[in-house]
């Protein structure tokens, strides 16, 4: 899902009234709707505009595997161009429900522990592509009535060599007329870029 600052522009060179965007972003995010035509409250031929020219997702599940005990879910993701990505939801019996979202396809970095190090490095993930990891699990989560605890950075890539797109997705996931999930609910988790360390630090945004 794009940023609702993004979704508004759209809406305003189309010349639309912009309290639509509420309404999608409630219904995507609250309610689960996956795609426009389940959204009942837009006219069928906006439905259409939007689906032809602001799809919902931006990543694709192309496997979803779950673990024997069904505490870990794992989906393979394919983007646009065909590049494919990883992240996981983490079920644990204190009720919390984690998301180990991926911000690269691949890895710069080739950290021998790493599994993603073995792999060349394809691109840096857009806000948007991260951000959809989580709203896919958001979703699946709201079947089983439940809302996603935490969010890690731990997933394929460095998320400090992405730092602008990784930013974005945090603001996605928090914007409150979105996902709304709290910024201290999320972490950054880095193998040690200094920079975007320090970067964080002094963000107006309460991210661990």
């Amino acid at each position: 899902m794009i940023a609702k600052t993004a979704l508004e522009l759209w809406f305003s060179e189309h010349k639309l009234p912009k309290y639509r965007v509420k309404q999608i972003l409630h219904a995507v995010c609250q309610e689960g709707k996956s795609s426009y035509d389940q959204i009942s409250t837009i006219p069928h031929e906006l439905q259409e505009k939007l689906s032809r020219e602001v799809p919902i997702f931006s990543v694709k599940p192309v496997i979803v595997m779950n673990s024997k005990d069904g505490c870990t879910t794992k989906a393979l993701f394919e983007l646009t161009d065909g590049k494919r990505i990883e992240a996981v939801l983490m079920r644990f019996q204190d009720g919390r429900s984690s998301v180990c979202v991926s911000s690269q396809v691949g890895c710069q970095l080739g950290c021998k522990f790493c599994a993603t190090g073995t792999m060349k490095f394809g691109r840096n993930l857009k806000g948007e592509e991260i951000a959809d990891q989580i709203l896919f699990y958001a979703q699946l989560l709201q079947k089983e009535n439940k809302k996603i605890s935490n969010i890690v950075f731990m997933g394929m890539g460095e998320p400090f060599m992405n730092y602008d797109n990784v930013l974005e997705s945090v603001r996605i996931m928090n914007d409150k007329d979105g996902l709304n999930i709290g910024a201290r609910n999320i972490t950054i988790s880095s193998s040690g870029i200094c920079e975007g360390i320090e970067k964080l630090a002094n963000e107006p945004i309460q991210v661990n």
